[in-house]
This record gives C-alpha cells, structure tokens and sequence, in this order.
C-alpha cells in the first residue's frame, strides 16, 4: 500500500519557508552502452557478513507495483518490496541531486555539511572538508567500500571509497544507465570481497532526464542502448514501451499529450532501472550474499516535473523505501506510516555494523531497524527539509518541517498558475488532511496559529542544532563571530535607522 492511498489519522501540517522562485534542471549522456539518471532512487544492501549494498536511482518517485502504479512494469523491484517492509511516509531532506546524495552518505542535511548545490562544473559546490561520511567511518572499521554509477559529491578526500566507477572515471551513461555493465563492475567488486564486510552503492542515473544533453537519445535516454541505429545496445536490456494514453499521470502533472508522452518516456527508463536492481541482485545471489545482505531502496529526491524535484512540496520530497534484512522477517510485504527521512540512512547503516553514531558529525537521524520489528505506539515525529541552491544561479533557499498526513490525492488537472508556481509566500501552512494537493494557505488562518507556532518553533530548533547558516533568512543574517561568538544574533540585512 503506497505513501498516495492511505495515512495515520494526525493531522498533517507541512510548513515551508521561501524566499524565490522555482526552476528545473536534468542531466548528461553519453553513447555505446546506455545508462543514465539525475535524481537517483537508492537501494541499500547490507549483510550479516556486515555488508551493505546501496541501489540508488536518479530522480526516481512511484512508478511500480509496490506503490499500485498498475502500467510501469517493474517486477523485481516489486518482488524486492514483498521480502521488505515498505514506507510510506519516506522523504527527502533537499530536493536536489547532489546535496540529496550528501546527506545520504553523511546523515547530515545539506546546509550542514556544505553541499550547498549540484557538485559537478561551475557550480562546483563541495561538503566541508571535515565532514566524516559514511565511507570514511566504515574505513575505519575495516569495512571496505565501493560505488557504481552516480556519484555527483565531492571532494574525494571526504568521499573516499576503495572502489569507484563513476562519472568521475567513466562515462555517466555507461556506469549510470547500461545495466550490463553495472552487472559487470558489481560482479567485480563482489569477487574482490569474500570475507571482508563491504558497503557497496550502485547508483543508478536512470530515470532522470537527459534530453537537455543528448537529446538524440529521447527526454529520459529511453533510447539508449536500444538496438536502434545510433542507439547502441545494452545486450541484458529488453526495452518495455509504454502508450502515453495508457500511463498514470500524478496529481500534480496536467492531462495533455505532451505530458503524457514525457511520462510513458520516463516509465521505460524506470523499467531499464528494474530490470538493472534485478541483474544486481542476481550478481549478490550468485557471490553467496543473498542471505547475508541488508538492502534499502528509495530515491535522492522527487520526480523532475512541476512541484517535484528542486521543491519541498510533497511531490518533490515523498520517496519510495524498502528495507529487507534476513535477520528481521516479522514486517516482510508490510507497511509502516513511521514518519522516515534519508537522514535516517546513516544512522542505520551504522546500526547494521554496531558502530556508534558519536564517531561521525552531529546526526539527527535515527536508526531505522527497530521498524522492521514492530510499529511505534506512537509517531508524532516531524521530518525537516533544507534545500538552497540547484544550480549555481538557482538560488531558492527554502525550508521545511512536515507531520504525518492523513488524506489521499487524487488525480487533478492541473492546478496551479505560473505565477502562483513561481512567486510564494515567505511562509506557507498546509493541513494535509483537508488540502492534500497543497493549495491553501492557512499561515493568516486565526485557528491555525498555535500550530503556526509549534512548527516554527520545531523547525528553528532544527536549523539551530544542526547549524544553518540561513537560520535568519530572508530578513537578516546570523552572526555568531566575534563579539557574537557567546551569543549569536540575526541582524537585520536592512539599516532602516
């Protein structure tokens, strides 16, 4: 049952702080094989070897079984799901490709760590150099680590992994979207590892957009390595087709040709990504480690179409997740509505090795094992997301806290004008029970302004135990240096005297 049908009865609140406008960005690509994707789905594998396998995919959202998308074919995910307990309530704490996959490998959110953009070219954004990762913690403990596919987050001294093939000594589309030879770099960093525990992130880049780049490769690189003149081959890929009448358009996208035709693009590029976690898989079973292996899926962050990715609407924060451990079966093809987010990743991984958070950075995460032995009595927690910059020149920052919701959506036409798109409130308050699609803003509501306040108040105790450097933002800024070092102030950006 999927995050879209069915809730906890709380009543939802998902409070956002924002100060500009919205725009969207995709990926690259590349020819002779074919794999690629921007805004990763991520599974993780970990095992009692203690071992860990990450599958991530790039912009990745719904689109299977498990989450009762009934047309995007993706049997083994689905059959991964039925070994696993499924979230719905999973989310991203930023909705951009390299910050997101930051703070999946240090458990801290993007402001934070300093991974304030996309990594790769001009915007040259980096985590702080003493950020200690999840591959530099596991190193420590003789834990040997590797990753395939997507990497996207830098410098290398505070990602340092045994093993990489990535874009950084590869192409993107190779080691990102040509499942066979993801097949292949797996098979090879399993071989290299009989005994020693492992953590291993295969990142897919499917199904994130690639038309801005290689276009001759169709909007989502449905095309490559298809067999089609120009195209390439990927020899364990069977394309999948999709009619654009036939596919589900979401809530939040409008009903028109154009849309659809994008979607059922994007549904065969998700279907290489199924058909790819399945070749891994497989690779896993045939190494011995199938039964040794604690895997996670989920995603970076949301779908690249409107109100998705680069938004902290829910469409660009709500994830898909699974977990399988074959030390926990009691939860296996069950739900939880557990308020989860990816900061969560980090202080599991941890979990699974017994390694104790204290030897990382400030984590505000928890471990997410204990979910797969029971449901919490009670969730009243709120999950926090922190986005500032996509590119280098889309500069946005926005914050967000968000409490379980207990309304499903439905399919609408499109709902929004560009204007209301483009310029928002400085503060915005939805009641998800009554206003799933996140239309009204409730922050002048007289009867809603206890809850205005309980969650600003959540929120700035966030920022501050976590260090946000935009803690004063839009209308001042921190100062915490000098004669403010024993009592850090916001100060006005504006003298008005």
């Amino acid at each position: 049952m999927p995050y879209v049908k069915t809730f906890d009865e709380e009543i939802a609140v998902a409070i956002t702080e924002t100060n500009a406008a919205i725009s969207f960005s995709s990926a690259s690509a590349d020819l002779t094989y074919t794999t690629m994707v921007d805004e990763q789905l991520q599974v993780m594998i970990l095992g009692l070897t203690k071992c860990i396998h990450i599958f991530s995919a790039d912009d990745g959202g719904f689109e299977m079984g498990t989450y009762l998308n009934k047309i995007c074919q993706t049997p083994n995910l689905d059959a991964l799901a039925k070994k696993s307990l499924i979230f719905n309530n999973a989310y991203t704490s930023v909705s951009s490709c390299s910050p997101s996959r930051s703070t999946i490998l240090t458990g801290q959110p993007s402001h934070q760590n300093g991974m304030y953009g996309l990594h790769q070219g001009v915007h040259h954004f980096n985590s702080f150099d003493n950020v200690k990762s999840l591959p530099t913690v596991l190193a420590q403990h003789n834990i040997r680590t590797g990753i395939i596919g997507k990497k996207h987050v830098g410098p290398s001294s505070v990602y340092p992994f045994d093993y990489a093939e990535t874009e950084e000594n590869n192409s993107i589309l190779q080691v990102g979207r040509n499942i066979t030879k993801i097949k292949l770099l797996v098979r090879e960093f399993l071989a290299n590892n009989k005994s020693q525990p492992f953590f291993l992130y295969v990142a897919f880049h499917d199904p994130h957009r690639c038309g801005h780049t290689n276009p001759e490769y169709g909007e989502f690189c449905e095309k490559f390595g298809n067999g089609e003149p120009g195209m390439g081959i990927i020899p364990d890929w069977h394309p999948i087709y999709y009619q654009a009448a036939q596919v589900q358009l979401p809530y939040f996208v409008q009903d028109t040709i154009a849309a659809r035709n994008d979607v059922a693009a994007q549904y065969t590029t998700v279907s290489r990504l199924d058909q790819g976690v399945g070749l891994v898989l497989q690779e896993l079973r045939n190494a011995g480690f199938e039964d040794d292996t604690l895997i996670v899926y989920s995603s970076d962050n949301g779908v690249p179409l409107p109100s998705g990715r680069t938004n902290l609407y829910d469409p660009g924060m709500a994830e898909p997740m699974f977990i399988s451990s074959p030390q926990h079966v009691e939860r296996r093809n069950q739900v939880t509505y557990s308020m989860t987010s990816l900061l969560d990743l980090v202080p599991t991984v941890l979990d699974w090795f017994n390694i104790a958070t204290s030897e990382t950075s400030l984590l505000t995460g928890k471990s997410l094992l204990p979910l797969l032995i029971a449901e919490p009595a009670m969730d009243t927690r709120a999950v926090f997301a922190s986005h500032n910059h996509h590119e280098v020149t889309m500069y946005y920052p926005m914050r967000a806290v968000r409490t379980k919701r207990t309304q499903a959506k439905e399919p609408l036409n499109w709902y929004k004008t560009l204007e209301q798109y483009y310029y928002r409130d400085e503060w915005e308050l939805f009641d998800l029970k009554k206003d799933a699609d996140e239309l009204h803003n409730l922050v002048t509501v007289p009867s809603y302004q206890e809850v205005l306040s309980d969650l600003k108040k959540r929120l700035f105790d966030w920022q501050m135990v976590t260090s946000d450097p935009w803690l004063c933002a839009p209308g001042g800024i921190l100062e915490a240096t000098g004669r403010f070092k024993k009592h850090p102030q916001c100060l006005p950006l504006h003298n008005l005297h």
